[in-house]
């Protein structure tokens, strides 16, 4: 038996590594009521901390290995440490990626001199093809979570956090893959400080090690979720399952909204922004707290990756109001009847509308696709039972994928009905009101027959409106738009409008 705690205090990994600060985050702790640490490893040259175990792995090898170079399988972080710790140890790297890699982690390898393979759709098929480059060509393979160097080396992290932090501590949270930086870490931790847990945090599509623990041996996935693609391992190793199933407490699992809402938090705290992965060990203390109801206690979550492609960040902005139960997201039916809107404003009240979205569609109902923000979980269903009361039913479509991801997008369309349309661009403030405002001084004669607003954190909501306005009503409406105040445009002429929508 290999005793981790004596091999990661002999590892070398600071040619490379720095040692990351704790740090508080300070908004994150106070909304959760208990101290919450981030270990900052996203800090690192790299952005992650996989350059520890592939600089300790490689450090070890023979001069006569190293002359021959080495081989590797990665979604793209321990292949940037690879790369680094070849490019300071003088040899040869040929790493090997799947093709879903993000842009950011294949140009930072190449940038560090690693000699890129595009091979597969995930970590399993590149892997196969390094092997067969590792024989093919005489490397050393350098496993990304395998290897008992390179579990030693990720192990480093806990000897800093024991380090940095000597006080009371409740529970460690860090993120899973492939598993070697859960394995390393709980193996140190519990032979310094037993009482100490240590839980693991995977996203519910990429569960290789719960499903393994639970199960009692090793299983392989038969698809792993890539939106965090930094954990998307379809099989954990032997040795990892082993000190894993030995040390670890338990596993938490995610869902892809609860990592946006995680990233947004850690941003609010440090503005620095996580890749999926390195959010996952904080959104995974967020549900323990919630869970387990806990107070006062200190909690460390592991930030190990910041290797985030920029244009991501629309679907994390996107998703991140309703990972942190801020945002209810409703389908309701209204009356296709004048004065039908407003009364549907006046039951939102005070609350903001984040999007909405109409096309009219049938004579009789009108069906709305509407956000709301909220206070916290549960207040979706409160909402949409308020709606229905009032005569408006309402179907709650908060935690439907397909509605978030496709439908809020496809609302709309010709429609027979919307004879006598003309369309307008607006900017509204975006504040509370606004709409109503728009609809107070609308004439009772128009109907709106397409609204589609979504807010995106700017300063004024972007609105277009169709308005069904008889022809020897335009002086009218030229009057209301002058009188509403707000900017807006005519884009009844639009090509764009004559082509899908009119």
């Amino acid at each position: 038996m290999i005793d981790y705690l004596q091999k990661t205090l002999m590892a070398r990994v600071y040619d490379v590594a720095k040692e990351t600060p704790l740090e508080k985050s300070a908004h994150l702790s106070a909304r959760l009521n208990n101290t919450l640490l981030l270990k900052r490893e996203d800090m690192q040259s790299v952005f992650s901390f996989k350059l520890r175990g592939a600089f300790n792995k490689m450090a070890q090898l023979s001069p006569a290995a190293l002359a021959r170079g080495v081989v590797c399988a990665s979604a793209g972080n321990h292949a940037q440490g690879v790369a680094l710790a070849a490019k300071r140890l003088g040899t040869r790297a040929v790493i090997v990626m799947p093709v879903t890699t993000p842009q950011v982690k294949v140009q930072a390898v190449k940038a560090r001199g690693g000699e890129v393979v595009l091979f597969g759709d995930s970590f399993d098929d590149a892997n196969v093809h390094a092997r067969e480059l590792e024989k093919k060509e005489k490397l050393t393979f350098v496993h990304p979570f395998d290897d008992p160097d390179v579990i030693a080396g990720q192990g480093t992290i806990a000897l800093e956090i024991l380090r940095q932090h000597q006080g009371p501590l409740h529970a460690i949270f860090v993120a899973i893959g492939g598993g070697g930086l859960a394995a390393g870490v709980a193996a140190c931790v519990k032979r310094v400080r037993p009482e100490v847990k240590v839980i693991g945090v995977e996203p519910v599509d990429a569960d290789a090690m719960h499903r393994s623990l639970k199960a009692g041996r090793r299983v392989k996935l038969q698809h792993a979720g890539l939106f965090a693609d930094g954990v998307a391992v379809r099989e954990v190793g032997k040795e990892t399952f082993r000190l894993c199933r030995q040390y670890l407490d338990e596993i938490i699992l995610v869902e892809t909204d609860d990592i946006c809402a995680a990233t947004k938090d850690v941003f609010e705290d440090t503005r620095a922004v996580l890749e999926p992965a390195g959010a996952l060990a904080v959104a995974g203390a967020k549900a323990y707290v919630e869970r387990e109801h806990l107070k006062g206690e200190t909690l460390i979550a592991i930030a190990c990756g910041a290797n985030l492609n920029f244009d991501r960040l629309r679907f994390i902005a996107e998703r991140a109001e309703i990972g942190e139960h801020r945002e209810a997201v409703l389908a309701v039916t209204i009356p296709e009847t004048p004065g039908s809107l407003k009364k549907f404003c006046k039951l939102v009240g005070r609350r903001s509308v984040t999007e909405f979205n109409y096309r009219i569609a049938e004579q009789k109902d009108a069906h709305i696709f509407v956000g709301i923000r909220t206070a916290g979980r549960g207040e979706s269903a409160k909402i949409a039972a308020h709606f229905s009361r009032q005569g408006f039913k309402s179907l709650d479509l908060t935690n439907d994928e397909m509605a978030k991801l496709h439908i809020r997008h496809m609302v709309g369309g010709r429609s027979p009905l919307a004879d006598n349309e003309v369309l307008y661009r607006f900017e509204f403030p975006e504040k509370p009101g606004a709409l109503m405002t728009f609809l107070t001084a609308m004439s009772p004669n128009w109907n709106i027959s397409l609204f589609h607003y979504r807010n995106h954190g700017a300063d004024y909501g972007r609105v277009l409106a169709g308005l069904q306005v008889p022809p020897n009503e335009q002086p009218a409406l030229q009057k209301f738009l002058k009188k509403l105040g707000y900017r807006y445009w005519d884009e009844t002429d639009n090509p764009a409008y004559k082509l899908f929508l009119r």
